[in-house]
């Protein structure tokens, strides 16, 4: 029986959330005066509470904002490094870090699925020793630049599942032959939670907490 141990990141592994973060700390690396764009941000983030975009949508529009249309992969990666390292310094939540330890020495295979862009959630989890990152993707041409559109689907909600089956079937790993673990504190995991055989709401919000109740889920507060 091959074990899996999969985590979500924002507000799981870590306090806070880390999109928007990111995005300040890109603009100021690269681009100072790209935070003058921050009230433009605030509009798009209105147009997605009033439903007006998806969250999709969203995300590349403040990367545009934020980061620009198109920027050097190698010139990003150094960005994501050093917010990686900020965010092991400040952002961690010890619980989640006890728990990997755990799961790790309990021999599971650690994930990490994040709708987070893939570009800087790797750099976390390989601070972490997590072994693989299910994230959302970027475009990147043959230029090597990562332009401000999203390759493939946002991995939330129901997408983070079907982004967890492919992944699954690309490492040749059959549904009947592992054992899941899945934690998060979000209800919008409420599928990949239904889907795991053993399902954690941690530090839960209202509704996952409610639903955590109905479904006899565990609560963890890390």
């Amino acid at each position: 029986m091959h074990e899996l141990a999969i985590y979500d990141m924002d507000r799981t592994i870590t306090r806070n959330a880390t999109y928007t973060p990111f995005l300040l700390h890109a603009a100021r690396r690269l681009a100072p005066w790209r935070l003058l764009l921050v009230p433009v941000l605030l509009g798009a983030m209105l147009a997605y509470v009033l439903k007006r975009i998806d969250r999709g949508r969203l995300k590349e529009i403040a990367h545009r904002l934020m980061i620009g249309a198109s920027v050097s992969s190698v010139d990003l990666a150094r960005v994501a490094e050093s917010f990686a390292d900020r965010t092991i310094a400040h952002n961690l939540r010890g619980g989640a870090l006890r728990q990997l330890a755990e799961d790790r020495a309990a021999g599971r295979r650690l994930v990490l699925a994040t709708a987070s862009y893939r570009l800087y959630a790797s750099a976390i989890a390989a601070r972490l020793g997590i072994d693989d990152v299910i994230a959302t993707g970027s475009i990147i041409g043959l230029d090597a630049r990562v332009a401000a559109r999203i390759d493939g689907e946002n991995c939330y909600g129901p997408a983070k599942l079907r982004m967890i089956h492919a992944w699954l079937e690309t490492h040749g790993l059959l549904r009947p032959g592992i054992e899941v673990r899945f934690y998060s504190d979000h209800v919008s995991d409420a599928p990949v939670l239904d889907w795991a055989d053993h399902a954690f709401a941690v530090n839960p919000s209202p509704k996952l907490r409610r639903l955590a109740a109905e479904r006899r889920w565990p609560i963890l507060i890390w």
